[in-house]
């Protein structure tokens, strides 16, 4: 069901914690399954140089939020915000279908941190959306799967 990188970063997980005094710090949460995402980012001549982070949620959650601090240290602004739920999920060599919420939150959580750094050093960052709000409308986990997995079929 879960792959073996998915096991590690949940057993594992990398860059737990806070940064006192990071650059940018974005929080997202889905009211459905009750996760929560919390990424600080360091962020010093436009290059992300550490990530942390804290997440109450399930194995995949932990997991996601792990792999997409890895996968965001080291990168300038400009490249880490194109990293997508589809690239944590590949990182972690997939999720079950069930799951694909979980590496949406990651990406939604990495944007929101960047969206606050802009925010605090008042600059636009190009691509840049503000952050996801979720609310009463937001997708069941069944619909996401549906999107996500239209989404990967379509761009094959």
């Amino acid at each position: 069901m879960y792959s073996e990188k998915v096991i590690d970063h949940f057993t594992n997980p990398r860059n737990v914690g806070e940064i006192e005094d990071a650059s940018g710090v974005g929080m997202v949460g889905n009211a459905r399954c009750g996760d929560i995402m919390k990424i600080y980012l360091k962020i010093d001549g436009g290059i992300v140089t550490d990530a942390k982070f804290k997440t109450f949620g399930c194995g995949a959650a932990v997991a996601t939020s792990s792999m997409a601090t890895e996968l965001i240290i080291g990168k300038s602004v400009q490249d880490a915000i194109k990293i997508t739920n589809k690239a944590v999920m590949e990182a972690l060599d997939g999720l079950p279908p069930i799951k694909v919420h979980c590496s949406c939150l990651a990406e939604e959580a990495l944007q929101a941190a960047l969206w606050d750094y802009a925010q605090k050093n008042n600059i636009a960052i190009e691509g840049l959306k503000p952050p996801v709000e979720h609310g009463e409308n937001e997708e069941t986990e069944a619909e996401i799967e549906e999107r996500v997995m239209a989404e990967q079929a379509a761009n094959g």
